[in-house]
């Protein structure tokens, strides 16, 4: 995200990269501290209430039995995501193909389609993007309008078109000075209250920069979990599931923009979610995938199915606590957090949801047919079945 990202996507990173040393930091050390406080004490450690106790402690879920399920079910939505990428297409933000966004707020409530209909009068070769961003009388406008012309005569005469367009909307009078002054958006009560332009040169190179790091990222991923995990199935594994979140994710973005009632442009932020979308998925999978290495290594002779759903039902509740604690966050940001971050909520909503269900139905399960783990079975069986004493029984 760092290296690849500019402005708020850099700031986002910064503030992930302390979030996760802070987080290292205080569960080693501090959590440490406060144990060995307790235990001093003599005084009685719990990890749970009599609400959750022996929640998901227990379970016996074969999930490898409802791998062909999973597997069918992750295909229907891949293709679906697919079909909409390939024919309906991502509704680009001004990052990604260039343009002057602004922020316009009334002083009555208006409709995008009277204000888009009144702008296309003045904007008759490109008619503005109209879309609500907040309350019913603040709305953001994107044109492409002369975006390949630089200077500022240019931007004072999209202004201008601006102005002659919304005017019309004001109860009150309003003078184009008034309209397009600089004064701090929290402190403007009508107007444009910010403006944004990206040129065509640094949008490409904006999205270049996205996409590279996306298969970068996966890439050392799958470097990473090979290496640690001393076979490259476990590596294969995570990353078809990442990019089957990536790709489910997308679609959503795809089939549901201008559907749902809040901005869904795909922009850096959006980037931003996918890249952390990426993390957080393959932090759930390599834990699970911890799990099974260890049954592996502790049980040998146990079947190799045996210790993947022992792994899968033994981390289940941590799944669920993670899970549910991040999603309850997000939720929250969602309903109270306004509608700027809105659509980045909602991509790493749908991502955490996606990312979960593919860590335990599709990540260990590929790793048990890449293992050639049916192959184990069928051998086992043949074995026990050509034992003579099977045999006199």
């Amino acid at each position: 995200l760092y290296p690849f990202g500019t402005g708020p996507v850099q700031r986002f990173a910064t503030t992930l990269i302390m979030g996760l040393l802070t987080s290292l930091f205080t569960a080693i050390f501090i959590s440490r501290m406060i144990f060995i406080y307790l235990l001093d004490k003599n005084k009685t450690i719990t990890f749970d209430t009599k609400i959750t106790r022996n929640f998901l402690a227990n379970t016996n879920i074969n999930f490898l039995n409802m791998r062909k399920t999973a597997y069918t079910i992750s295909i229907v939505l891949v293709v679906i995501s697919l079909a909409s990428l390939t024919f309906r297409g991502l509704n680009y933000g001004v990052d990604f193909t260039g343009g002057r966004t602004y922020l316009v707020r009334f002083d009555q409530d208006v409709t995008v389609n009277e204000v888009r209909d009144a702008l296309a009068i003045e904007f008759t070769d490109a008619v503005p993007e109209v879309k609500t961003f907040g309350p019913n009388r603040q709305v953001k406008i994107t044109t492409k309008y002369m975006i390949e012309n630089e200077g500022r005569e240019v931007d004072s005469l999209i202004q201008s078109m601006l102005f002659r367009g919304l005017e019309q909307f004001y109860q009150t009078d309003i003078n184009y000075n008034d309209f397009t002054s600089d004064q701090e958006a929290e402190d403007k009560l009508i107007g444009i209250l910010s403006s944004q332009k990206v040129g065509p040169t640094i949008a490409d190179d904006i999205r270049n920069k996205a996409v590279t790091a996306v298969i970068l990222s996966l890439l050392i991923i799958f470097g990473y979990i090979a290496i640690r995990f001393r076979k490259w199935q476990y590596g294969l594994a995570g990353i078809i599931a990442l990019a089957h979140d990536t790709i489910i994710v997308l679609g959503v973005f795809s089939i549901f923009y201008n559907i749902l009632p809040f901005s869904m442009e795909v922009d850096q932020s959006f980037i931003a979610a996918i890249l952390t979308i990426i993390g957080y998925s393959i932090n759930d999978t390599v834990i699970i995938f911890d799990r099974i290495r260890e049954n592996v290594t502790l049980h040998p002779k146990k079947l190799l199915r045996i210790n993947i759903n022992d792994g899968l039902n033994s981390t289940l509740m941590r799944t669920f606590n993670t899970s549910g604690t991040t999603a309850l966050v997000l939720i929250i940001i969602a309903i109270f957090g306004g509608e700027v971050i809105r659509g980045f909520v909602f991509a790493l909503l749908i991502g955490i949801l996606v990312g979960t269900y593919s860590s335990v139905f599709n990540a260990s399960p590929m790793v048990f047919d890449l293992l050639k783990g049916p192959k184990q079975e069928k051998e086992a069986a043949e074995k026990e079945a050509a034992n003579p004493r099977n045999k006199k029984k």
